[in-house]
């Protein structure tokens, strides 16, 4: 996994996050990422694309979401929630990133910015998604 694909996700989740409490202007919000953020490590490309496709998707991440989750989405942590976006719109978008980065990703993210055990819900929610989405490399895996 790249470092600057990590950033990159580092500032969706943020953005993300914002977007989701202040129902901000996405355009807005980038702007005000490239402005206040040094993202010059950051996969500039891969930010704006998370930034912008999982909105633009948002029905189809959440229905992937849906049938694994212990309770409704507006329940979630803010943060976890973010997350679990990213993780699902990876899943689906990108079958070329396999599947462990991703989740691996996420929990990392969410140990980072989510609540004390929210990596193990991150985890546990993207796993099943896993299996929906990607059946055929879950059942080759080791």
């Amino acid at each position: 996994m790249s470092r600057a694909r990590s950033l990159a996700r580092r500032a969706a989740v943020q953005a993300l996050y914002q977007w989701q409490m202040a129902q901000q202007n996405l355009s807005d919000i980038e702007t005000q990422f490239l402005v206040e953020h040094d993202l010059r490590k950051a996969e500039l490309p891969y930010f704006q694309e998370l930034l912008h496709q999982i909105p633009a998707q948002l029905d189809e991440i959440e229905k992937s979401l849906a049938p694994v989750l212990d309770r409704p989405l507006a329940e979630i942590d803010p943060v976890e929630c973010a997350i679990l976006r990213i993780g699902a719109y990876e899943l689906r978008a990108h079958p070329e990133i396999p599947y462990r980065v991703i989740i691996n990703e996420a929990v990392e993210l969410a140990k980072r910015f989510g609540g004390d055990l929210g990596y193990k819900y991150v985890n546990g929610v993207l796993d099943k998604v896993a299996r929906t989405l990607r059946p055929d490399e879950m059942r080759n895996r080791p």
